[in-house]
Parts: C-alpha cells; structure tokens; sequence
C-alpha cells in the first residue's frame, strides 16, 4: 500500500512538473542558458568533470565511463571520463565532479549486441572484453542528457536522469540478439577488497534489484538498486567471476522460490540480460538508487519514473536545468556565455541529495534516519567549496535549499561518532581528506546572510565543538600552543592558518546571537595566524613545540610532510583572508605586501617543480589557480588600495586559465569551486572571506548580467566599453551613485538594483578615492 501510494503521488508529481510552465526568466532566458552549456568542458585536462545525465544537486549522475584503472593510475579518471579516450566501458549511476580522488561508479549498464563477453577486456585491443569503441563525433551532451554510438556493437545509447534515477535508451541494430549487462565490479579504481559484498535478485515480477558495499575513499558504504527494463526478459546470467559460479536460465516450472533461484551474492557479481532481437523497438532501462535499501530503491523508482517515458523524463531534466540556470541572465557573445554557464552549470550538481523518497537516509554511523523537516544533502568538498561554492548558492538557489545544507551538515553531526561536523563527505559518510573544520564557515557564512532555517544555537555548538575536537589533525596543541606544532603533526601552516579563519566566522557568528562569550574566545584564536608568520622571511611556516621555526626552510619545497597542505609557502603565505589589514601591517605596509604578491605572480617557475603534487595546476608564476589556497590572491591587491592591480591579474587568470573546450578547466573543478571562481570573477566580484558580508569588487568580464535573486528582487552588473582594449575599471556606481570603495555588501545585492563599470585603456589611480572605506579586516577598527 505505502509503494502504491507513493508510485501514485509520483505519477501526480512528474506530470505536473512536465505541464508547468517555469518562470519567465526561466523559461526564456533560462533556456538561452541550457543552450549555452557544454557539459564537456573539463572532461579533458585536469578539470575531472563528467559529461553524463543529472539534475541540480541529484542523487544520481548517470555517465560514460572510459576507463577502469588501478588505483595508482585512477588520478586522471576521477570522473570516471577522460576525453582523450576512444572506448566505453559503460555508464554507471554515480560520479564526482571535479574531485582529485577517485570513487563512486556505481552500478555500471552496458548494452550489447552480439557476442557478450563478462570481462571488460584490454582497451587497446578491441574485442577482448565488452568495452566498445566510440568517436566523438557520435556524441552529444546537454544538461540532463546524454547520447553515444557504441561503434563495436551498433548500439545508439541515451541517457537522462531524475533525482534518484537513471532511464537508459538503447536502439540495438536489427538481427542480432541484445544484450545489457550489469556489472557490480566496477569503480572508478580497481583493487582486490574493493567490493566488500554484493548481491543481483531478480524479482518474480521481472524487477532487478541488489546492493553492493565497498570499501574505497569512504569505508563501509552501502548503495542499493532497482532495475526495470521496458521489454521482457528472454533469458539471464548471474555471474560471481571470484568464484566462477554461473547462475544460467529462468528457474524451471514449478519452482517453490524462484527468487532464490533467481539471486547471487559475492563480491564479483556481473548479469547479462538478454532481449533476443531487440532492433525494432529501442531497450529502456530505469534504475533508481537508495542509500537504505532494495525496498528503498524500488519506492524512488515508482515516485520518479513511473512510466516508460523517456523524452518525458528528459524533457523535465531540461526544464529543471533552465529553472536552475535562469538564476542569471548572462548577456555576451557565445564564447562568453559558453564559458559562464557552462562554470553556473558545474556549480548546481553538488552537495547532492542523499535520501529516499520517504526521507530516509543513512549517516556517518551507518545507520538509517529520518530527515524531519529537511532535505537531507552529502558530498560536501568542503575544504574546497566554503570558499566561493556556497557563498554562490546563496546567492543562486533558494533559502530553503541553503538552510537545508547546513541542516545536513548539522545531521551528519548528530550521526556521528565523533560529535563533529563534516569535514569531507560523500555518501553519508566521513573520508576525514584535507584539512581545517569548513563546515563552519558554510554555516556561518548562512546565518551572516540571514538564512536563518535551522537552530542556531545548535549549529552553533556544533561549530565550537568541531573546533575543540581534539583528537583531529593537532587542535590540541593549537588550543594549547596557538599553532599546531610541526614536530608532532604534518602541514602544520596550513593548519594554522586554516583553523585561525575558521574561529574567525565563530566569532562572527557568535557575535551576531550575542553570544559575547563564544565570539571574544573565538576573535581570539582568530588572531592565531600570526604565530606562523615569520618576519625575517616573510612566509608563513611551521613552528615546532620549542616555538622555533623548522629548519632547513625552502619557501619552494611541496608536498606531504612539508609545512603545506597542496601547496609551498608562495601559496599559502597570504591566507589571511580575515585581516588582511592585519597581513599587511605584519610586513611593514601594503607596499611591501604588494611588492610580495608582485613577486608570487611574476616569478619565472618551472612546473616541473610540482611533477609530485597532480593538485598544483594552472601556474601564473608561483600563483597555482588550479588549487584552492590561490583562489583569494589576486583580490588582495585590492584590500591593499590598489584594485587596478586587482584587475589586471583577473584579466591574466581569466585568459590563461578558463577555455571553452574539453581542457577548459586548468585544476580540479572540486564539486564546482573553480567554477564558483569564474561565476563571481565574471560578475565582477568576489567573496574573500566567507562570513564578512562582503565582496571585494575585481572587474565584470560580462557586458551585462542580472541575477534573478531568490527573493525575488534582480541585481544587475553592467560593464560599458567592455573589450580587450578597455581592461580597467574607471569608474563605478551602484544605483546611479558613485561608489567610492572596492567593496561591495551582501546587504546591497540581496536589495535590488545596478552595479555599473565603466571600462577603460589605462588604470584608474584615483579609484577608490582617497579616504575610502576600506573592505573588512579583523584589526582594523570597528565600524
């Protein structure tokens, strides 16, 4: 009855959101939008994006996959699609976008005609295993749309998704019998113990269904399934190729339990379902993912994809994309539009959503829950996306989804073991990869911008509590010491430095509630970068417990087991984003710290440099764009009373690393940060420190571009004379007003209104004028 219910509710659900007409930005400029994407930038090159079917922030990211590697090699194959590649191995349900880690591949579908093999075979040798060739030029994608010719077989696939499911289309060629296997073995790494357990049943009314654990970037993890497919079965054949163990044919008549007889469990499970001749009517497949159950699956397959449309589900993806999309009206010539929506589009697809259609969802103890009031998110890149991603999507999606983040994130807490926030998360689940404690600036930056839809006193607590876990990466001797010492623990700058703006937003929070103790501990603690600071080189190091700083000390050297998290002094010297004023005065002036940062972006470094870091891309002299740390450096000019200089190396990092092709992205998108970047630089401004309420304004690199606000109001950024030979800023109003100051208040944009440029050939000295105020900085006085 429950299923029943739910299958009815979904019938009502789909076709309603099929019949309505979005809003008007939406539907007109918002398609304009969707047109302008292409999913294949990043899918070459270090961006590690794919190029498959989903919807913004969906469960389900259903892709080609290229390529299964051994963990060692896996690093370029994050995705799971490399577009230098000329095979397919299949299309699975679940991906990372942009991440310098491979997971995830979850439940591969293959189609075949033909002979069908159970191995995947050697790529370079046709025909020794079911992976087939294509060419791109059989290809297409467009958001929540997916399509290849598998030329080895004759077989026209096409992808879309839902939410919590993938719908397949496979057109067979006519006169040879059709095949599509499902392979549980695959993950976007191979090695021995990857799966832990698994299991195929195929259900008396002809449903497919399993589960399989793994143990990869995230331990113990549990996804379930639900196949069906839109033509009866002419036969099956279960496979566990550990044990070698076929489970052939329908069970015979008169079976008492024919799902018995119809079920495998291993840890190397392949099925082959076969269709006969399959050439005049295409093959569907839907397939829905649950992270509690079979039954779970089953239930999201009923609600989402309640028939055998697929044009109709692929028509609701494009409208949820155009929704999603028309957030901004971007105007500009096509390189310019491709290049924004493309970046906004890899910006709406995480955190995605972790829970089934009744709200269940499993947590960081491995346990079910119930979401009461939220919808329940994970895959949150944090040490990467606090940074630009979130400040974004509060910008760009809705209160309601925002609180619902930080509502997850609050959740994963109370789930965990540990009684701490996320640090890095997918799947429910906790990796512990990267450092500081990010979720706290996400939540602080939240509830600064007045999104107010969770407990603030408990997410308050949370935040302190994260922040005082002393167990994790040296926050006991940095709660005793001021730093973390780099005798006892690994990267010790960076965590210093990292720590020291995550207490910051604490303090702001906590200021804000009024909670006056919490926010004069944390400011505090805030003021901890200093300790790393050292005045006779000029970097930031680590210190030791004695309190001196380690020795021998090359502001060059990277790596694991250096003072650096990804990255060398050059790049982690100015992360200080929360008193820049501060930085500033700790290197004799804003000269002396401009003539520091002229030294970072034209120094003449040989990449080879960074051979052993893969994450260390993009390079602008010692300026890393591919890496998050350097994501700030270029605004500081600005903080430093100088935003042309702002705006020249903006010109620099627009030109040199963003391309409207598949090597389009010079780093790791991480879940959408690079692309955040561009969003917010292309617009014209930029968050530097999360939580201030503040953007630092750079230069617009849009003619003109209006974001529909999710109140409802639109704020719009205009650039006169915008060109090549006009690449400075001469002028500036807001609201037909001057605006005398390089910073711009959240309070501003959530008003409504006009940000107007006037571009010009040489750089405007006398801007901001003299007396201006400044941007926020933790020293500087109050106002």
């Amino acid at each position: 009855m429950e299923n029943a219910m739910i299958r009815k509710a979904g019938c009502l659900a789909l076709f309603a959101c099929l019949a309505a007409l979005p809003a008007a930005h939406a539907s007109e400029a918002g398609m304009r939008a969707y047109e302008a994407v292409d999913p294949f930038i990043g899918t070459g090159g270090e961006g590690h994006t794919f190029p498959g079917a989903t919807v913004p922030f969906g469960m389900v990211q259903l892709s080609p996959d290229t390529r299964i590697q051994p963990r060692k090699d896996a690093y370029g194959w994050a995705a799971g699609y490399r577009h230098s590649d000329d095979t397919i191995v299949g299309f699975s349900h679940t991906h990372f976008s942009g991440t310098g880690h491979s997971d995830l591949g979850d439940v591969l579908l293959m189609p075949v005609s033909g002979e069908a093999k159970l191995e995947r075979g050697d790529p370079a040798k046709p025909g020794s295993g079911y992976t087939s060739r294509f060419s791109h030029d059989n290809e297409q994608a467009k958001p929540g749309y997916y399509a290849v010719t598998l030329s080895d077989y004759g077989v026209r696939a096409e992808l879309t998704a839902t939410a919590r499911a993938g719908v397949h289309r496979y057109a067979f060629p006519k006169g040879k019998p059709a095949h599509v296997l499902v392979d549980l073995r695959t993950s976007m790494y191979d090695y021995p113990g990857k799966v832990q357990w698994s299991r195929i049943r195929l259900r008396p009314d002809g449903t497919i269904t399993g589960f399989r654990e793994t143990r990869g970037w995230a331990p113990g993890r549990q996804l379930y399934f639900a196949l069906r497919f839109s033509r009866p079965l002419t036969g099956h054949e279960f496979h566990d190729t550990e044990q070698d163990v076929p489970y052939k044919g329908f069970p015979p008549p008169g079976e008492k339990d024919p799902a018995q007889r119809a079920q495998i469990e291993g840890r190397q499970l392949v099925a082959r379902f076969d269709f006969g001749d399959a050439g005049a009517t295409p093959v569907l497949a839907k397939l829905a993912i649950s992270p509690v159950s079979e039954e779970g699956a089953i239930a999201n397959l009923d609600a989402e994809v309640p028939q055998w449309d697929f044009d109709g589900v692929r028509a609701a993806a494009q409208r949820a994309w155009a929704d999603a999309l028309g957030a901004v009206d971007a105007e500009g010539d096509e390189s310019q539009r491709k290049r924004f929506y493309t970046a906004l589009y890899h910006t709406l697809q995480a955190p995605s959503l972790f829970m089934d259609v009744d709200g269940r969802y499993r947590g960081p103890d491995n346990a079910v829950h119930q979401a009461k009031g939220f919808t329940n998110y994970s895959t949150f890149s944090l040490w990467d996306t606090y940074r630009a991603l979130h400040p974004l999507l509060t910008l760009v999606q809705p209160e309601k989804r925002n609180a619902d983040f930080v509502n997850s994130l609050l959740a994963h807490r109370r789930h965990s073991p540990y009684g701490i926030l996320p640090v890095w998360s997918f799947h429910g689940l906790e990796t512990w990869c990267m450092v500081g404690y990010h979720a706290v600036p996400v939540i602080a930056d939240a509830y600064m911008k007045g999104i107010h839809g969770f407990d603030a006193n408990e997410a308050l607590d949370a935040m302190v509590a994260s922040a005082s876990y002393g167990p994790y990466d040296g926050i006991r001797q940095y709660m005793e010491l001021g730093y973390v010492p780099i005798d006892e623990e690994g990267e010790a700058a960076s965590k210093t430095l990292e720590y020291a703006f995550d207490d910051w937003t604490i303090s702001r929070m906590a200021l804000t509630m009024g909670r006056k103790d919490v926010a004069a501990q944390f400011a505090k603690r805030a003021a901890n970068w200093k300790h790393a600071f050292d005045p006779q080189t000029g970097f930031m190091r680590a210190r030791k417990r004695d309190g001196n700083f380690r020795t021998p000390f090359d502001p060059d050297a990277s790596g694991y087991g250096t003072d650096y998290t990804e990255g060398n002094a050059w790049q982690y010297s100015w992360y200080v984003p929360q008193d820049v004023a501060g930085l500033a005065a700790a290197h004799g002036g804003t000269d002396k710290l401009l003539a520091r940062l002229d030294a970072v972006f034209d120094a003449k470094v040989d990449p080879k440099v960074f051979a052993h870091m893969e994450d260390i891309t993009g390079l602008i002299g010692w300026y890393a764009h591919g890496n998050e740390p350097s994501h700030h450096v270029a605004y500081l000019y600005a903080y430093a009373g100088q935003p042309w200089r702002t705006q020249a190396r903006l010109k620099q990092v627009m030109d040199t690393q963003y391309k409207p092709t598949p090597d389009g992205l010079a780093g790791n998108d991480d879940l959408g940060q690079m692309s955040a970047w561009y969003v917010f630089t292309a617009l014209g401004f930029y968050p530097v420190a999360p939580g201030s309420n503040e953007y630092i304004l750079g230069r617009p690199f849009l003619p003109r571009a209006t974001l529909n606000l999710p109140n409802g109001k639109r704020f719009t950024v205009v650039a006169d004379d915008l060109d090549d030979a006009h690449p400075y800023v001469g002028r500036v109003t807001l609201d037909g007003k001057p605006l005398p100051r390089a910073f711009l208040r959240h309070a501003e944009v959530m008003a409504g209104g006009e940000l107007r440029f006037t571009m010009q050939a040489e750089p405007n000295r006398d801007w901001p004028s003299a007396g201006a105020e400044q941007p926020y900085s933790m020293s500087a006085p109050a106002r």
